[in-house]
C-alpha cells in the first residue's frame, strides 16, 4: 500500500458526513453498526500501514544523521591527516607529507559523498515527515469518527427503544377506551340498566295485582251489604 493510497483512505474516511449517511440509509442502526465494524478494520489497517511509514522515516532519519556524522568524522580525519602532512613536510618529509595530503585527500571526498547523501535525504525526510503528520491527523479524526458513530448507534437504539414504547402504550390507551359504547364496559352497564328496569316492572306489576285483589275484596263487600238488606226487606225487621 503506497502512502498515497494510505492517506487518501485516511482522508476520505475522517471526512465521511455521518449525517448524510444516515438519511441515505433503509435501516439506520444496521448501516451505523457495519459502519462501525467498517471503520474499526480501517482504522486496524490504517495503523499498520501509518507504523510501517513511520518505521521507514525513522530509518531515513537514522541514516541521515549516520551521513552528518560521518562528514563530521571525515572531516576531522581529513584535518588530521592535513596537519600530519604539513608537520611532516616542516620537518623535510616530503615524500611522507605527500602521502599524508593524499589521505586527506581521500577523507575530504568521504566527507563529500557523505554530505551530498545526507543533503539528498533531507527533502525525502521532511516530505515523509509530513506525510506521516497527516497521516496521524488522519488517524485521530478516524478515531473521532468512530466515536461519534458509537455514540450516534447508541442514541438510535435508545429513540427507538423509546417511540417503541410509546407506540405500545397508546396502542394499550387505544384498546381501553372505556367511552367507546362498544367497548365491554358500556354492555355490561346496559346489561345491569335492563335487569334494574325488569325489577322495576317487577314491583310495578306486582304492586298493580295487590290494588285489584284489594278492589276484588271491596266489591265482594258491597254485595254482603246488599244482600243482608235484601234478607231484612224480607222478613220487615
Amino acid at each position: 500500500m503506497t502512502k498515497q493510497t494510505i492517506l487518501g483512505r485516511v482522508t476520505q474516511l475522517a471526512k465521511a458526513n455521518i449525517n448524510a449517511l444516515l438519511d441515505q440509509a433503509e435501516d439506520p442502526q444496521k448501516m451505523l453498526d457495519q459502519l462501525i465494524r467498517d471503520y474499526t478494520n480501517n482504522i486496524a489497517e490504517a495503523e499498520q500501514a501509518v507504523a510501517a511509514t513511520i518505521g521507514n522515516l525513522r530509518l531515513m532519519e537514522q541514516d541521515h544523521k549516520e551521513d552528518v556524522e560521518a562528514a563530521a568524522g571525515w572531516g576531522g580525519k581529513a584535518l588530521a591527516a592535513s596537519r600530519k602532512a604539513d608537520e611532516l613536510r616542516g620537518a623535510g618529509s616530503a615524500v611522507e607529507a605527500d602521502t599524508f595530503d593524499n589521505l586527506a585527500k581521500v577523507a575530504l571526498g568521504r566527507q563529500l559523498q557523505s554530505e551530498q547523501e545526507a543533503k539528498t535525504a533531507e527533502p525525502t525526510i521532511a516530505s515523509q515527515t509530513e506525510v506521516v503528520d497527516k497521516l496521524k491527523t488522519g488517524l485521530d479524526q478516524m478515531k473521532d469518527k468512530l466515536s461519534q458513530l458509537k455514540a450516534k448507534r447508541d442514541e438510535l437504539v435508545a429513540r427507538s427503544k423509546s417511540a417503541q414504547a410509546q407506540n405500545q402504550m397508546m396502542d394499550a390507551v387505544k384498546n381501553i377506551d372505556v367511552l367507546d359504547p362498544t367497548s365491554e364496559l358500556s354492555r355490561f352497564e346496559d346489561k345491569v340498566r335492563r335487569e334494574e328496569a325488569k325489577a322495576l316492572g317487577k314491583q310495578e306489576l306486582a304492586a298493580s295485582s295487590l290494588d285489584a285483589q284489594f278492589e276484588q275484596l271491596d266489591g265482594l263487600g258491597d254485595s254482603a251489604e246488599i244482600e243482608a238488606r235484601l234478607a231484612a226487606l224480607k222478613t220487615g225487621a
